[in-house]
């Protein structure tokens, strides 16, 4: 078989599984489309909540972190970075801002790609920073014996160049075609680039920026409110485990793509479903306390005040912490933690009111 085929690729993931999947996708999108015409302010005030939520569970997955207090700082730009973490966490702002606000005039080429890795170490000046590998790269993965393992090989340096070149040429074709739902395309484009691992550093931060510039290309804009980092971050086992099984057979054009597809599409409509399930927290002609509870009855686990205000960008803090005392005393909620760690757990022994929701919706 040919490597990067994306005919054969493409024409092998018309399953009812898939095609199904894209089915729902596209129904939310629809539906998040008219919301957001008809609504922009509201749907506006989730795009920074998002950028934020993106820029922490993307660089998280690589173990790059900071304080939530610094976070917010370096996203609003009112820091300068303190250290090497940081610093790559403001390149990667910097990319992301990049990508919201320009995805229409950003072309898929080769020299785009290097540009924008470029822009993800500019607060750094990494010399790799805008250069494919100079030498081979190996996805390793310990035992539980403590050995290191090869678990896949990436496109060798040599090669790098021309396998960017060739997935930018089907990427574009394919889309010229008309023939398959251009998210279908991004996503297989997503996969190639992640296995060619083209860069020393910044593989994985930059599949998940070129991923999300595909999807704005495509029509298909949901990561403008919800991140798609953040989705991927919590399910990141099951991140890897799709990239490995879609993996195997892929340096001779032999691979299934399936696997890794389902999974991104999963991710994609369980964005597409929290999009709608926030806009109806937002948007509650019932009142902020309403939002309070209906969010609370989604959480499986405890949430904090700032998940909550994330969810509901209309609601002031004092507002929040007068409705959490008072869904306090009355025995709806209990407060675990303390100070920093301080959060909230819906106490499931007590119904809401009878006017609530009730239906629960599952994420993937």
């Amino acid at each position: 078989m040919t490597q990067f085929d994306f005919n054969r690729a493409l024409a092998s993931l018309m399953t009812p599984e898939v095609v199904s999947a894209l089915g729902n996708i596209r129904e939310l999108k629809g539906k998040t489309s008219l919301l957001s015409a008809a609504h922009p302010n509201r749907f506006a005030a989730l795009v920074e909540v998002a950028k934020i939520q993106s820029t922490s569970a993307s660089n998280k997955i690589e173990n790059i972190s900071t304080s939530d207090r610094r976070l917010h700082e370096l996203m609003l730009e009112n820091v300068e970075p303190k250290n090497r973490d940081e610093r790559e966490i403001a390149g990667y702002r910097y990319v992301l801002d990049i990508v919201h606000e320009s995805h229409d005039n950003i072309p898929i080429t080769p020299g785009v790609i290097l540009q924008l890795h470029r822009d993800l170490y500019r607060f750094s000046g990494d010399s790799h920073a805008g250069r494919w590998k100079d030498s081979d790269n190996v996805i390793a993965e310990r035992t539980a014996q403590g050995e290191l393992v090869a678990r896949f090989i990436p496109t060798s340096a040599a090669a790098t160049s021309g396998a960017i070149e060739a997935i930018c040429n089907e990427y574009r074709k394919q889309v010229e075609a008309v023939v398959y739902d251009p998210l279908l395309v991004s996503l297989v484009f997503a996969f190639d680039f992640a296995s060619i691992h083209p860069f020393n550093d910044g593989n994985g931060r930059m599949s998940r920026l070129v991923t999300l510039l595909l999807m704005y290309r495509s029509g298909y804009d949901v990561g403008k409110y919800v991140s798609i980092e953040r989705e991927i971050e919590r399910t990141k086992e099951t991140y890897y485990e799709a990239l490995a099984a879609s993996s195997h057979g892929w340096r001779e054009g032999d691979n299934d793509y399936t696997p890794f597809i389902t999974y991104m599409l999963g991710i994609i409509g369980a964005c597409y479903r929290e999009l709608a399930d926030r806009f109806s927290l937002v948007g509650a002609p019932a009142g902020n306390e309403d939002a309070v509870r209906a969010f609370l009855d989604k959480q499986l686990g405890t949430a904090t005040k700032r998940e909550i205000l994330d969810a509901n960008p209309g609601m002031s803090q004092r507002t929040l912490e007068r409705i959490l005392s008072k869904l306090q005393q009355e025995g709806v909620i209990e407060k675990v933690g303390a100070a920093r760690s301080t959060a909230y757990r819906r106490l499931w022994d007590t119904p809401s009111p009878a006017n609530l929701p009730h239906e629960r919706t599952e994420t993937r």
